[in-house]
Formats: C-alpha cells, structure tokens, sequence
C-alpha cells in the first residue's frame, strides 16, 4: 500500500484545502461516487482518503482464516428446532453474525433486488436526481453518505434508503419504477424471515418465541441498498467506514463480489458470500434489550478494484414514529445477580443522535450503559 499520497494532501495547510466546500460541491452534483467513475477520475477526491493512522494501522493488520458461521435453516419448523436455536445462541453470543441458507427467500427474489438496484444506480442520472435528498422524512431517498457533511472520511458509496412501517403498506408507487416489483417481493420476504430469526433469537435468550415479536422489535424498519463503484484507490479508502447497527436486527443480501469485515478477536474477518445466503447480525438495541447476552459488533466494507459491489440490507428498528415505544433490559433476562447494565432508552432518541454524528462514532452503546 503506497499512502504517500494521503500523507502529502493531509499535510496541506487548512488555507489550501476547505473540506466543508469540496463536500457541498460534490453533494450539489447529486450524482454521487458513481458520478466521479463515470467522469473518469484516476485519484479519488481527497474527502474520501482515510486519515495516515488508519493507513498505516491498515499495514500492521492481521488476516485469519476463521468463518462467521453458516446456520442451515431448513427444518426449523421440525426436529431441527432445537439446533439451530443452540447455533443462533452461539453466534449471536459470540460472534454477533452469522449466515443462514435455506431460508425460504426464493433465489430469484435475491436475484432481481441485486439487479434492481445496480439498474437504478446505472440509470440515467437525471432520474436518480428526482430521488436524491437528504430529508429523513422522505420514505424513499437517494444519496452518497447519510453523515457526509459531518463525518471526518466519506465512504466510496451510494445509497438508495426506503423507510417503512412494517405493519402497513408502503404505496409501491413511491419506489423508483425500475425496481418496483424487485423491491416490494424482497420486502415482502425479508420481512417474513425477520419474524422467524426473532422467534429463534427469543428462543435463544430462553423466552417464548413470541416475546421480541411481541414486544414490536420487527415493527419498523429500513432497507438500505448500498452501490459500491469501483474505485481506483481502494487501498486508501473504505466502501463503508467500521461501525454496528443503531437497530434491532440487520438482514443483509450481498452479491458475490464480496468486501464485507466483521471485528472478531481484534481483527477484522471477511465474510465470504454465500449464493443464496444471506447475513444476520444483531444490532445495538438487541445488545441492550438481552442486557449484553447477545452482542452487537462492528464491522465494514472495504473498497475494491471490482465493482460495483450491491448490497441491500433491512434494520429491523422497532417502535419508534408511529407509537414511540421505551425499551430496556428484558425483566426475565435480569436478576439480582444480573442486574441491568444499560438504561431504557427510545429509538427515536438513538436514531436523532446517530444522524448528527460520524457513522464510525460507536458511542452510542456507551451512552446508553448505566
């Protein structure tokens, strides 16, 4: 990795380099990192070089050979029950992910999201503009990194973000026409398999299969689809900065390109893509609600030569706009012995304070401890 670069331009004086202005002008183009591929930049714009630290800390990195584990989902209305709650225990406790095949999601249902959104991305630019917004109220909304103009490295990224509640229907008119269909089917499916991995994670925690279900930690949720272009730089870069999930619960399809890290035993492990696989990882508000049984973990996309990279993840978010909702350590799952380690909290309280601060800003479980 040659980093003389990143070290020459962050050694500029603050008179030769205004930050704020180059990031509102690459926002004002609305064509986000796609837009700088298609012009043909050779050296990628200095809002996306990471800090000489984290370069540096990059060459002294270990690489490991070890696997988030593969749960099979098959028979998990049988005699298999029992074992694939024992396997979602031991991953969720340990490793905070895990993969699932054989999860009732149809190959071609993944097939044509991951298609749908590469085709919006490769769109005409024009159209994608009438998506591109910053504004959180929007249900549908397309743009390069949602802490942009706040955190200290862009990611190599964009993203098109549909918000909704998991209980009503979301007029598909409102998706963009190019992957209507893909997107109401995955959401359709995903949402289905978000009820089932509750049900095996209440298990898991010793309670009744519906008590997460129950409680409304499936009621919201997001899905955002990540482009990742290629980058002529990825040494000096990321496709998206270290972090866990202000969430419940992350379903994440990823194509086979791969680039996906996880944090385990101090070093980051490639989560190799599985055809038909999908990943699951707990998010923050689960590591708070089991009281610190199941862990939430951080984790990244490097970027790549190869690409695009196509992602599409869904945060189950629980209550949180349409009946706010207070959530806290589990009642059954404390004692006198265990006694709560976090305080109640609100998501919409989390989700205000993630969106004014840098995605690697992994404060938040921190400030939820008591």
């Amino acid at each position: 990795m040659d980093i003389s670069d990143a070290s020459r331009t962050t050694t500029q004086t603050v008179t030769d380099y205004d930050r704020a202005k180059e990031v509102q002008a690459f926002d004002d183009t609305k064509a986000g990192v796609k837009g700088l591929v298609d012009a043909g930049i050779v050296n990628i714009p200095r809002i996306f070089i990471r800090p000489p630290e984290e370069l540096v800390e990059e060459l002294t990195s270990h690489q490991t050979n070890s696997q988030v584990p593969v749960i099979d989902l098959d028979g998990v209305r049988g005699n298999k029950l029992e074992e694939i709650v024992d396997q979602v225990r031991a991953a969720a406790e340990t490793w905070g992910f895990f993969q699932v095949v054989n999860h009732g999601i149809p190959l071609n249902v993944l097939e044509e999201i991951i298609e749908g959104i590469r085709k919006f991305n490769e769109q005409d630019v024009e159209l994608k503009k009438e998506f591109y917004t910053r504004d959180r109220a929007r249900n549908v909304r397309f743009n390069s990194n949602f802490d942009l103009h706040y955190s200290r490295t862009a990611n190599w990224r964009d993203t098109l973000t549909i918000s909704a509640l998991a209980s009503t229907d979301l007029d598909p008119n409102e998706y963009p026409e190019v992957c209507r269909d893909a997107v109401r089917e995955y959401i359709k499916n995903v949402t289905k398999l978000g009820e089932t991995l509750f049900e095996l994670l209440s298990l898991a925690l010793g309670l009744k299969a519906e008590h997460l279900q129950e409680i409304g930690c499936p009621k919201e949720y997001t899905l955002p689809c990540h482009y990742y272009p290629s980058c002529p730089q990825p040494d000096l870069t990321l496709g998206a900065t270290g972090h866990s999930d202000p969430s419940f619960l992350t379903i994440l399809l990823q194509d086979q390109i791969g680039g996906l890290q996880v944090f385990h035993d101090n070093q980051w492990v490639g989560v190799q893509p599985i055809v038909g696989g999908l990943v699951v990882n707990i998010g923050d508000f689960l590591e708070v609600v089991s009281n610190d049984k199941f862990k939430s973990v951080n984790h990244r996309v490097v970027a790549g030569h190869v690409g695009p990279r196509v992602s599409v993840a869904c945060f189950f978010m629980g209550h949180n706009a349409e009946i706010p909702k207070s959530y806290g350590p589990i009642k059954e799952l404390t004692s006198e012995e265990n006694p709560p380690i976090y305080r109640d909290f609100l998501p919409s309280e989390c989700f205000s304070k993630r969106f004014s601060m840098a995605v690697d800003d992994n404060s938040l479980l921190h400030q939820l401890k008591l």
